[in-house]
């Protein structure tokens, strides 16, 4: 960087230093520095409704139409924790783009169609909430955990609700299945409701963007409010039959933390479809990922392969089979989602077919020419 566009970053940091809290640095100054030029200010989207969305700027919070940021493209659109450069004055106001992003939490919008959904832009941490007001899900688990991986963000199950289970070798049991079921990933139980966890959980996504992620029900507004020490999100009381309740939530907002750092809060999300997160997927089996490198074939599907090394620690007990059932079924739904808007892939996986069907004729013929 030359010395004059480093003093001119360093001028615009400074310039704009009321959204420091909001996560402004000397990075994001120096991204936006062609725009000072054009005489456009940078702001942090803290909500996107119908269009438009606000903006919190080192002047307040203004409304701003987005509708000259590339509409047509789902994964372009402005979202929830974009860094933009807008219009500082104008009615209506315009952004008028946005800043590259470090990380992007992206799901698919539906099996059926080809199209992501982008639900947060810039985040540091993607805490997954987990309720203990039911079953746990360990597939849930690990379907959230790949989207966060995915996006770039570091992940963290909070288990919500831990005053429901009193019992501590209990609760430490139900730790150690989600700890199991997500290496590498910190695993913290929580009570909102009488602050237990809470110190530790702020202490972690402290300095940075963290994003709240879960299903309906799973306490992700009361843990909200509890993080930004006052009654933000709506809360309602969830059903007692299965644990769930009506989304509170129905936007995605960008809120300061008292403690530091910012945090978006999302809707309960009944559909969690993956969206091109096979290194994501990867790293939530990290395990699988590192029996297969001893399989005798480097291409084992880990199904019925001789030296499958992956298939042997089934057989010794050294590898739960839901895991594995778990990382097919994920990889084979992410392969989906990338085949359908990615030809390249597609003729991979019509190559792959063809391959198997030719072995597998080989091998027919080659039966009954012995039985001849």
């Amino acid at each position: 960087m030359s010395s004059t566009s480093s003093t001119s970053s360093t001028s615009l940091f400074t310039a704009h230093s009321a959204l420091t809290p909001h996560g402004w640095d000397e990075d994001w100054a120096d991204a936006f520095a062609p725009y000072a030029a054009q005489e456009l200010v940078p702001g942090r989207v803290v909500r996107v409704d119908r269009g438009q969305c606000d903006i919190v700027t080192a002047d307040g919070v203004l409304r701003a139409d987005t509708a000259f940021v590339t509409p047509h493209d789902p994964l372009r659109v402005v979202c929830t924790g974009d860094w933009v450069a807008v219009e500082p004055d104008g009615n209506p106001r315009y952004v008028r783009t946005c800043l590259p992003r470090r990380t992007a939490f992206v799901r698919s919008t539906s099996s059926k169609r080809s199209e992501g959904q982008i639900l947060a832009a810039n985040v540091d941490h993607a805490i997954v909430a987990v309720s203990l007001a039911a079953e746990l899900d360990l597939a849930r688990i690990e379907r959230f955990l790949a989207l966060a991986w995915e996006s770039g963000a570091q992940p963290l199950v909070v288990l919500t609700k831990a005053d429901l289970v009193p019992d501590p070798v209990t609760l430490g049991h139900l730790v150690q299945d989600v700890e199991t079921t997500a290496p590498g990933v910190p695993v913290l139980p929580v009570s909102a409701e009488q602050g237990e966890g809470l110190d530790v959980l702020a202490a972690v996504v402290a300095g940075g963007t963290a994003v709240l992620l879960g299903q309906s029900g799973a306490g992700k507004s009361t843990l909200a409010n509890a993080l930004l020490g006052e009654d933000v999100m709506d809360v309602q009381a969830i059903r007692d039959v299965d644990g769930k309740g009506r989304h509170t939530t129905t936007t995605r907002n960008l809120l300061v933390m008292p403690g530091g750092g910012v945090l978006i809060d999302t809707p309960g999300l009944r559909g969690v479809g993956l969206w091109d997160a096979s290194s994501g997927v990867g790293q939530v089996f990290a395990e699988i990922e590192e029996l297969g490198r001893d399989c005798r074939f480097h291409d084992c599907a880990h199904e019925s392969e001789p030296g499958c090394a992956v298939l042997a620690a089934i057989d010794t007990g050294e590898l739960p089979e839901r895991r594995l059932e778990s990382y097919r079924k994920l990889m084979r739904e992410n392969q989906r989602i990338v085949a359908k808007t990615d030809a390249r892939v597609r003729a991979e996986i019509r190559k792959e077919w063809k391959r198997r069907g030719a072995i597998g004729k080989a091998a027919m013929e080659a039966k009954r020419g012995r039985v001849r």
